[in-house]
């Protein structure tokens, strides 16, 4: 039989109908492992899966009623195997989502913006409304989709989808919203709702002591939760909720986890009932808070993803935590982790300290810093700082200059051991145009300024070699003497909008010194299926420049402590090195694999090792790849250039369940002249992962 059944019920009467909501099933692939069934007499959709892998494990089962002021969610069920009874979960759940809309300040740098303070202007809360126009299901193999039209919050428009997942209880909600409007910036908080009573307690992980628990008749209020994910009990199961964990973070300066979730009675005065959810802080860190790009005309995915099921809170809590694989990046063999960018300003920290106290002790709270325990927690194998990011640095003399350098030199070099490097490094932002990153193959002496009389290189009385900057020259000349690398911080945005574009006919930029560009997800656009567009651009016109540049991630926070949402805002690079360097016979190997592009940068959730360009007997080679992933993958992309035109050609990977790995191969476009290509492969959260641009000829 069919695995995908159609059932069109007949109706009370003819009045039944016509009243009933247009339901276009054609979109159902014949082979999927989802059944989507349609009761036209009660006007309810049913979409049945299995909850597994194995043929005789547990399947899922949620019920859509599409009547007009009913709970969306009629039931979610749950048969733990084909001879068992199928229970109830859950019924009349509301799937709830409220949007915020600001208005973006395009005067300085437009939809490219960090340098905003939305919180600071009027901004209106709107929740959203469903009434079912019309409704289209699709399949495919292992996934299918439930898109309802007439969704409306305020002046934005459009539909609530719902997508299922073969082999697991996973559900991926989305509102999908646009407006006419110009300006718009946007926030959203989302979640499910169920009427009051039916709950029986929340769950969640709090960030600093752990497990939490709350009654069901809690009033609705913020919770700081780790994995960002909140579950609420019910009598027969439980149904836990949370969010992308990268693409729903909009950037800011601080990583501090500022209440992500929601639990309670009644949320913003709403929807009344009990439920659970997230939120995104409008407030931010009350620094620049630039939320979230709305250009008009674009579709904002504004998702939640839910799960449900019989086990227990905990075990619900770790299959999330799975997905991120419990926020640390997972070893691979042949590879080390290493994450760029911090302003953690522990060197200057500790003089401040020592200043008070009159004294050179090292304070107890310092011996072990909250963020080398964080970097340790999550999985990095390297860290490279970017210190004394402030306007006096430039300006110091000498002497004070030199002993900030010397005591970051020591305290990385007392914070590192054979399984963990703390790497010193900085955002001069001097000479150059633009903002950008230092990195040494060891500890050097360097004076950002230069006057006249002074050379370019002094030697102490201790032998010591001090170099003086006052010039791109003298930059230039320091990397190649010294070997380091040097790339734009947050490249095209920030205070680095216009570079490194403005300088790319320079010697320094063209140098191999000059690695190229570091990535983020910045600005913020949920209409977007990938993160950091901004950057792989940037790196595809470079690579056309013929610059042969690379894009490693960076991260650009400030402070951080271990109980704060660092891996939502982190990104990595998987460095292609056997062993780690230890710090006193330097790290030259880092600097060596960054610039050979023997690398991958990626969110966390996607590994993609071993890119490479395989020459067949035929004209056109193949792009090749492992792959590993915890969230079902979306598409892979294959990006080529040939020194004018970039070349797109996009792979769909909606065959693919949670927890796969396999060898990607893929042919590379069959344009003539292509001289580069690179790999970058998506999941359905939007986490992402990609190669460096590999050469062609």
């Amino acid at each position: 039989m069919n695995p995908v059944r159609f059932f069109l019920l007949a109706c009370a009467s003819p009045l039944a109908s016509l009243a009933a909501v247009p339901v276009d099933l054609t979109g159902l692939a014949p082979d999927s492992e989802l059944r989507v069934t349609r009761d036209v007499a009660t006007d309810l959709v049913t979409v049945d899966w299995p909850a597994s892998t194995s043929a005789s494990g547990p399947r899922a089962s949620v019920t859509l009623n599409l009547a007009r002021d009913k709970p969306l969610l009629e039931r979610i069920a749950w048969q733990a195997g084909p001879d068992t009874p199928r229970t109830t979960i859950a019924e009349n759940l509301t799937p709830l989502t409220i949007l915020t809309v600001g208005e973006r300040n395009l005067v300085r740098n437009g939809w490219m913006v960090f340098f905003d303070k939305v919180h600071t202007r009027p901004s209106q809360r709107f929740p959203a409304k469903l009434t079912p126009a019309s409704v289209r299901a699709t399949s495919t193999a292992t996934r299918a989709r439930v898109a309802i039209e007439g969704l409306v919050a305020g002046p934005f428009s459009g539909r609530f989808e719902l997508t299922f997942f073969a082999g697991s209880a996973l559900v991926q909600a989305e509102a999908v919203l646009s407006t006419t409007l110009e300006s718009r910036a946007l926030l959203y908080d989302a979640g499910l709702v169920i009427p009051t009573g039916r709950a029986s307690r929340y769950t969640w992980l709090d960030p600093r002591d752990g497990p939490h628990t709350a009654p069901a008749d809690t009033p609705a209020s913020v919770r700081a939760a780790r994995y960002r994910t909140a579950v609420m009990e019910l009598p027969g199961g439980n149904v836990t909720v949370f969010p992308p964990p990268h693409r729903y973070l909009y950037p800011l300066d601080f990583a501090d986890n500022f209440g992500f979730n929601w639990i309670g009675r009644h949320y913003e005065h709403t929807i009344p009932g009990d439920g659970i959810g997230v939120r995104q802080p409008p407030a931010g860190d009350n620094r620049y808070v630039p939320w979230v790009n709305a250009p008009p005309g674009t579709e904002q995915r504004l998702p939640i993803f839910f799960r449900f099921g019989v086990g227990n809170s905990a075990a619900e809590i770790s299959a999330v935590a799975r997905y991120t694989n419990d926020d640390r990046f997972a070893p691979l063999p042949g590879y080390k982790v290493f994450t760029s960018h911090y302003h953690v300003e522990h060197t200057l920290d500790l003089l401040q300290r020592r200043k008070a106290a009159a004294s050179d002790a090292l304070p107890a709270d310092l011996r072990q810093p909250g963020f080398v325990r964080a970097f340790r927690a999550a999985g990095v194998d390297l860290v490279h700082l970017a210190e004394f990011h402030n306007g006096q640095t430039p300006k110091l003399a000498t002497a004070e200059r030199l002993a900030q350098l010397r005591l970051m030199h020591t305290e990385c070099a007392r914070l590192s051991d054979d399984k963990f490097l703390l790497l010193p490094g900085e955002e001069p932002n001097v000479h150059l145009g633009g903002h950008w990153i230092s990195f040494f193959p060891k500890p050097v002496l360097w004076v950002l300024n230069r006057p006249a009389e002074k050379p370019f290189v002094e030697t102490t009385p201790a032998g010591e070699t001090i170099y003086h900057v006052g010039s791109p020259a003298d930059v230039l000349e320091l990397m190649q003497r010294e070997r380091g690398l040097m790339w734009a911080a947050h490249a095209r945005i920030k205070s680095t909008i216009g570079y490194p574009d403005a300088y790319r006919d320079t010697a320094f930029f063209k140098s191999p010194n000059y690695l190229g560009a570091a990535w983020k997800a910045m600005p913020a656009d949920y209409s977007r299926d990938t993160l950091g567009w901004r950057v792989l651009d940037l790196l595809d016109d470079m690579n056309n420049w013929g610059a042969d540049k690379r894009a490693l991630g960076e991260v650009d926070v400030f402070k951080i402590e271990p109980h704060y949402e660092l891996y939502g805002h982190m990104n990595v690079n998987y460095l292609k090195l056997d062993r780690l360097p230890r710090f006193g016979d330097g790290w030259q190997p880092v600097l060596d694999v960054l610039r050979s592009g023997e690398f991958f940068v990626t969110t966390g959730e996607i590994l993609a090792s071993d890119t490479k360009v395989v020459r067949g007997s035929g004209p056109t080679p193949s792009l090749s790849a492992q792959l590993a992933w915890t969230l079902p993958l979306a598409f892979a992309e294959i990006v080529a250039g040939d020194g004018t035109r970039v070349v797109r050609q996009r792979i769909d990977l909606s065959d693919t369940r949670a927890f796969g790995q396999r060898a990607f191969t893929a042919p590379v476009p069959a344009e003539r002249g292509l001289r580069w290509v690179r790999l970058a492969v998506w999941d359905v959260a939007g986490n992402g992962a990609f190669s460096q641009p590999l050469a062609l000829r």
